[in-house]
C-alpha cells in the first residue's frame, strides 16, 4: 500500500516539536507581557497566527498524514466547541454589556495575570502548530 506523498516527506530538523516548543516559550513570555484585548496584543496574535498560516500554506513544512475520516468520539469534542462559539457569537451580536458579557470577557479576569496569559499563549501556539502540520 502506497503512503501519501506528504507522509513520505523528510522531516526538517527545525520543524520538530523538540525545536519548536522551546521557540514558543519566549514568544509566549513576550505575549504574556501584552494586556488582553489591547491593540498591541491583537497585533501580536495576528502576526504570530499569520506567520504560522503562511508556514502552513507553504510546501516547506513536512506534513503528518491526516486520518481518513473522523473518529466516533470527535463529535463529543466538537459539541462543546460549537456551543461555545454559538454563545459567543450570539452575545457579541446582541451587544455585550456588564449584565450579559461574552464568554471572552468572562475569561478576561483569569487572563489578567502574567502567568495565565503566558500559558494561554503557549497553549495557543502549540495547538496552532499542530494544526499547521496537518
Amino acid at each position: 500500500m502506497d503512503s501519501p506523498p506528504e507522509a513520505a516527506a523528510p522531516a526538517r530538523p527545525w520543524a520538530r516539536a523538540q525545536v519548536m516548543l522551546p521557540v514558543f516559550a519566549p514568544l509566549s513570555l513576550i505575549g504574556g507581557l501584552l494586556p488582553s484585548f489591547s491593540l498591541a496584543g491583537n497585533l501580536y496574535v495576528l502576526a504570530l497566527g499569520g506567520g504560522m498560516l503562511v508556514a502552513g500554506m507553504s510546501s516547506r513544512l513536512p506534513r503528518r498524514a491526516a486520518p481518513a475520516g473522523l473518529l466516533p468520539g470527535v463529535v463529543w469534542w466538537l459539541l462543546p466547541i460549537a456551543i461555545f462559539a454559538a454563545v459567543e457569537v450570539f452575545t457579541f451580536a446582541m451587544g455585550a454589556t456588564e449584565d450579559y458579557p461574552t464568554l471572552s470577557l468572562l475569561a478576561d479576569p483569569v487572563l489578567d495575570g502574567y502567568a495565565a496569559r503566558s500559558l494561554a499563549y503557549f497553549g495557543w501556539l502549540a495547538a496552532f502548530w499542530a494544526l499547521v502540520r496537518r
